[in-house]
Formats: C-alpha cells, sequence, structure tokens
C-alpha cells in the first residue's frame, strides 16, 4: 500500500471536534513550537504574491501565522478569524505582544459560513484547520467565494497517514518534547486529516485544477491557486 503520494489511507478519517474552544486545548497548542511551519507558509504565500487589499486568516488559533506574516511583510494587513473564544484570547495577548494590534484584527466567525462578501480579499489562509472540519468541501467553497480575482488562496494541511505506526512515527519525530496531552492532540490530528484522493474532487468543483493540490514533505499537503 503505497502512501507517499497521499492518495491511499487504510486508516479511516476520525473526525475531531470543529472548535478547539477548551481553555486547556488552546493553551497546549500555542505552547507547541509551530515556528519551522508557519516560516515555511509564510515563504509560500509571499513567493506566490497576494493581491491588494486584505488577508483573510481561516482557523487563525493563536495568531501565530499572521504574526510571522506581519514580521515579514511591512505591508500585510490581516483579518484572523476562528470559531474558539479561548484561541481568539490567546491570540489577541499574542497579537498584542508582537505590536500588530493596528494590523491584525480578530473576529470569532465559521468559515463554513463566512459573514464577508464576494470577493472581499486579496489572498485566503487556512493552515492546519480542515482536519476539525466535518465538511471540509464547505470551507474551501467559501474560501474561493471571498477571493478576489487574481488573489492567492494558500491551505495546508495534515495528510492521513496509511497506517498507526506511521502516525507514531510522525508524533514521535515531530512532537519529540510533547506533553502527553499535546502528542495526543497531534495523534488525533493525523487521523482526523484528509488524503488527496479526498481533497483533489473538492477542488475540482470549485473550478480550479485538483491537481493544483500536492503533498508538502511527510506530513502535509498544500493548495495554492490564483483565480482569475
Amino acid at each position: 500500500m503505497r502512501e507517499s503520494k497521499g492518495t491511499v489511507a487504510m486508516l479511516p478519517r476520525v473526525r475531531e471536534p470543529e472548535a478547539m474552544d477548551a481553555l486547556a486545548e488552546a493553551v497546549d497548542y500555542d505552547a507547541m513550537d509551530h515556528s519551522e511551519v508557519n516560516r515555511a507558509f509564510v515563504a509560500d504565500l509571499l513567493a506566490a504574491g497576494a493581491g491588494p487589499g486584505w488577508i483573510l486568516d481561516l482557523g487563525t488559533g493563536t495568531a501565530q501565522i499572521p504574526i510571522e506574516l506581519c514580521r515579514r511583510d511591512p505591508k500585510a494587513l490581516v483579518l484572523a478569524i476562528d470559531a474558539s473564544w479561548n484561541m481568539l484570547r490567546l491570540a489577541a495577548r499574542n497579537v498584542a505582544l508582537a505590536g500588530l494590534e493596528d494590523r491584525i484584527r480578530l473576529q470569532r466567525a465559521d468559515a463554513k459560513r463566512l459573514p464577508y462578501g464576494a470577493g472581499w480579499f486579496g489572498a485566503v489562509l487556512c493552515n492546519g484547520t480542515l482536519h476539525h472540519v466535518a465538511e471540509p468541501a464547505e470551507v474551501l467553497r467559501e474560501a474561493w467565494r471571498v477571493l478576489a480575482p487574481g488573489g492567492v488562496v494558500l491551505v495546508r494541511d495534515l495528510l492521513r497517514p496509511a497506517g498507526d505506526a506511521t502516525v507514531r512515527r510522525l508524533v514521535d519525530t515531530y512532537a519529540a518534547g510533547a506533553n502527553d496531552h499535546q502528542r495526543q492532540m497531534f495523534d488525533a490530528s493525523f487521523r482526523a486529516s484528509l488524503i488527496l484522493a479526498e481533497v483533489r474532487p473538492m477542488i475540482a468543483a470549485l473550478g480550479a485544477p485538483g491537481d493544483s493540490v500536492r503533498p508538502t514533505g511527510d506530513r502535509h499537503w498544500t493548495w495554492i491557486a490564483r483565480k482569475s
């Protein structure tokens, strides 16, 4: 059974709660070291080039991606949304500590039903959020709807492994210094994530090329596209 191309998985998808709203979950998530992944994500966005105007970050968590982006791009303006009050509380603290309150706005919103008009944003970002959603196609459809013509969408998420042994190896590799709760969260996230054969039809249904979704490293898939 091949899993390297992300097209086949033996593990069934085990869904997680859509909002990580418990304070302990938010605190443990914020304490984990996401810096390498965040830097790579922002570098990919900067290389792709966002359209003009505000950038929307779906499922921002504790706003680590918007902070990294604004540090690297002095002109970036980000509206960062999440469904979890506790995530947003920590996000507000992080944004204030970074001195970026004038460039990062936080709002509680459901990524499946965005309260924004079509074509409002020059870029739409979503990092590590889709595996929390029961129907990821709804989030992808909303992201594409609110993206302006000429704008860039960048979505990255975990790739569901083919078996338990691979899940354990990935958790041991990327959560080696984490506490038991953090390791359990990481394990659950892998099991709730998608494979390319599930994601590509969702992208194709939007009118975007399904093959614009590609595996990224040994644990992620990425969708980057510019809206015509």
